[in-house]
């Protein structure tokens, strides 16, 4: 049994290491760099997808770490990338997972033969390699969405995906758009040397700080996984009433659905530099003219550059887009985030959003494939219906956005997948 992975970033190298724990000795890990990692491999040239100078997780590390891999007592709650990129080392060396990886390897293809195998193309080869199973761990953070803004702005414009840190922003006027957690960090690091920043969010968000009473906010919600739904909803809008106060003080729009349909933005110092005037809050764009952006509510400022925080498009550009392609979808009908109903021998792994942290998810579903691919966990027959159900689940269960095609409530996935696969979580 030959199985091909598409990736060693977080996703990539636990299904390695789970796949050999079951015994699968034909593993082999495509990693087109030089490193284990994905994007938490920090470089500061734009066009490569990695991590902020300055990210920090926005988990904690007790709800992030792999299962059966702790994280050391001597890490901060919030590790930096740097912290971060050791402990996968860390997990990579303990396990045996390097030989498995094979390096400076970008797949170029991928096609599934009409014997039912995968043929692998990779480095400009053409001749495959073929295999029996492939998954696809690939991330969702490396091809940019990108905001098309009204009009015509003379200014910079550039994504999220190539700011690395605020070097070359110093003393410029800078209009960052979005809510999400890029967002956030940019508009932070911003403001440390810009002459102005401006965080335009077109909707509400919930700004949630890193720490309640203490101890880590995550840790909070954690729990209440045994309560009613109801009642949950309550205790967090309590927690953020107490920790916040009110959103309009800042500068933004209070949000007006539950805290649980959109994903979570975690971040305690742009809240802060909001009340200082360090950052300065504006609504949507209505349209740019030259350097002048105008707003939705009328209002008009001048910017010299705009950096477009607007989320990323999930790309598999190793197939051919007639057999899959779901950058621009508005729905992916996948069973458990992992299967796709036509394709059995296709799994995807990490391929979710989850409200915390991927990384115990991407460990779980590598558990779950490594028994399907044994032989000792079967597909149900009803896969299409359940796939299609899960979809819409998802749409009505969070704000019908393109990043919410793949958002999952982590503790309640987490659970599911573990009792499919077999795992008494700890």
């Amino acid at each position: 049994m030959r199985i091909a992975i598409i990736g060693a970033g977080c996703s990539g190298i636990t299904a390695v290491k789970n796949l050999v724990e079951q015994g699968f000795t034909e593993v082999v890990c495509y990693e087109q760099s030089g490193r284990i990692g994905g994007n938490w491999v920090y470089n500061a040239d734009t066009g490569h997808s990695s991590v902020m100078e300055n990210t920090f997780m926005i988990s904690s590390k007790k709800m992030s770490e792999f299962l059966d891999f702790p994280m050391p007592d001597d890490y901060p709650d919030y590790p930096s990338h740097k912290l971060v990129l050791q402990y996968f080392e860390s997990y990579c060396t303990h396990f045996g997972i390097y030989p498995y990886i094979r390096f400076h390897s970008k797949v170029d293809k991928a096609i599934l033969n009409p014997e039912g195998k995968w043929a692998v193309y990779s480095n400009s080869s053409e001749v495959p390699e073929i295999f029996d199973y492939l998954l696809v761990a690939n991330g969702h953070h490396s091809v940019p969405r990108h905001y098309k803004i009204p009009g015509h702005f003379s200014g910079e414009y550039m994504h999220s995906h190539d700011f690395k840190n605020n070097k070359g922003f110093e003393n410029k006027r800078v209009l960052v758009i979005g809510g999400g957690n890029s967002a956030c960090d940019v508009a932070v690091e911003c403001s440390r040397v810009a002459a102005k920043t401006v965080i335009s969010m077109r909707r509400p968000h919930y700004i949630v700080p890193k720490f309640f009473m203490g101890k880590p906010t995550d840790t909070f919600n954690d729990t209440m996984r045994y309560l009613p739904d109801v009642v949950a909803e309550k205790l967090r809008k309590l927690s953020l009433k107490i920790q916040v106060g009110n959103y309009e003080d800042y500068g933004l729009k209070n949000p007006d659905f539950p805290v649980t349909y959109d994903h979570p933005t975690v971040n305690s110092e742009l809240l802060y530099l909001l009340r200082h005037g360090r950052v300065k809050a504006a609504v949507g764009i209505r349209e740019a003219e030259g350097k002048t952006v105008v707003f939705e509510d009328g209002t008009a400022d001048e910017f010299d550059v705009i950096v477009a925080a607007t989320g990323y498009k999930i790309a598999t550009p190793f197939f051919d887009p007639d057999f899959l392609d779901y950058s621009e979808a508005e729905s992916i009908e996948l069973y458990l985030r992992m299967f796709h109903p036509d394709y059995p021998s296709l799994i995807f792994i990490g391929l979710v959003q989850p409200q915390g942290a991927i990384w115990p998810l991407s460990d779980i579903q590598s558990r779950l494939a490594a028994k399907y691919i044994k032989g000792e966990w079967k597909l149900p027959e009803n896969l299409r219906s359940l796939a299609k159900k899960e979809a819409e689940d998802i749409r009505r269960s969070f704000l019908p956005e393109k990043r919410h095609t793949i958002e999952v409530h982590y503790i309640l996935y987490l659970e599911k997948l573990a009792k499919l696969a077999g795992y008494r979580l700890k």
